[in-house]
């Protein structure tokens, strides 16, 4: 072992072979007890570099296993310090106390919050018809969105003359205030309160957004909506939102679409489905039909003995794609036989002389089916 070197897992107080998890939670118990913003006593800083080091190795997998099989003597890549792929001294990265707690908590280092923020997005729901989802179609929607005012530009006074930098803050638009922590006092940055982070005071409001620097305005937005959308997919519009912040970018526009039903046609992503009435002599027989699709009535053969539910495809007949490209889903026509309720005269006797014909040569699927368990049973 290195001189002067302790294991990394006795520095974190855990036993060799422990979980990410358990070195996660110890180096967060360690680190908010040596941070020297915290802990005055000798020696602290230097715990709390080691306590870094530490875990700069073995939070890294490859650099802990190499850790755990080679020790300090790593013949690729030591673990000595700075220049060796190992700590490189200070604090880790770390540039304060409250970088520290951002880590653990998401919170991430502190943006500036007079500077350009972008604006929010909008949502929207649109209902369309079965026919605009299929062959696209353009739509116009109203928005109420909050714009710069156009008067002051955005700035909320009245003239360039009523701006002036904030007395408190300086114009940074954060001040330094201590409070009281789980830690003891600590010295903290915040939003300064006089000018709510913007850096700059108003003596006289613009009179047309009342010092806000922003209007609500209604529009109307032209949309383009693509060949084949479907139900719950959604149509992005870049910087079509809330308008940003400081000279921040707008948000975007986001329009999701609920396609209404269609009395014959149904879809199945980019296949079109179609129920179709069919007698039973045109099932039993065959026969050639039209019929309706998105481009117009087709001619269908049906094949002689077509059963029930039998499903016949027509290609090239679905919807397009509305992400791009040349191919298009198909369309399956569903056959239905209908069995008639009521028959004529001349009907019924064509029917019995069926029946009859179907008992003489055999063919009465009943007779079928009872000599099907005649067989079983013998």
């Amino acid at each position: 072992m290195a001189a002067n070197k302790r294991d990394y897992y006795e520095v974190l107080g855990l036993s060799k072979g422990a979980s990410d998890d358990e070195i996660k939670r110890a180096y967060r118990q360690m680190a908010k007890k040596y941070h020297p913003d915290i802990n005055k006593e000798p020696g602290a800083e230097e715990k709390f570099k080691e306590i870094n080091e530490a875990y700069e190795v073995l939070s890294d997998p490859n650099k802990k296993a190499r850790y755990d099989q080679f020790g300090f003597e790593d013949p690729t890549q030591g673990f000595g310090g700075a220049g060796a792929g190992g700590f490189e001294g200070g604090f880790g990265g770390f540039g304060g106390f409250d970088d520290i707690i951002n880590s653990f908590f998401g919170g991430g280092r502190r943006q500036s919050s007079n500077g350009p923020r972008q604006g929010a997005d909008v949502e929207k729901q649109m209902n369309i018809t079965f026919e605009e989802a299929v062959f696209g179609c353009k739509k116009k929607v109203r928005l109420s969105v909050e714009e710069d005012c156009i008067q002051c530009g955005g700035t909320g006074a009245a003239s360039k003359n009523d701006i002036k930098q904030c007395p408190k803050c300086g114009g940074r638009g954060r001040v330094y205030m201590r409070q009281q922590t789980i830690f003891g006092t600590s010295t903290v940055e915040t939003v300064c309160p006089d000018c709510k982070g913007k850096g700059k005071t108003i003596t006289k409001k613009c009179p047309d957004c009342g010092g806000t620097g922003r209007v609500r305005r209604t529009k109307d937005v032209e949309i383009n909506i693509p060949a084949g959308i479907q139900t719950g997919m959604s149509l992005r519009m870049e910087g079509y939102g809330q308008s940003g912040f400081n000279g921040g970018q707008p948000g975007d526009l986001y329009i999701q679409f609920n396609v209404l039903e269609h009395p014959n046609f149904k879809r199945n992503g980019q296949d079109i489905i179609l129920e179709i009435p069919l007698s039973v002599s045109q099932a039993a027989l065959g026969d050639t039909i039209q019929v309706p699709t998105i481009d117009g009535p087709v001619d269908l053969k049906i094949p002689a003995g077509t059963q029930p539910g039998t499903k016949l495809r027509l290609k090239g007949r679905g919807t397009k794609n509305p992400k791009g490209g040349m191919g298009r889903g198909d369309q399956y026509v569903i056959c239905n036989v209908i069995v008639p309720s009521s028959l004529s005269s001349s009907e019924k006797k064509l029917y019995e002389q069926l029946k009859d014909t179907e008992k003489t040569e055999k063919k009465s699927p009943w007779e079928k089916f009872v000599q099907g368990f005649k067989n079983i049973f013998k």
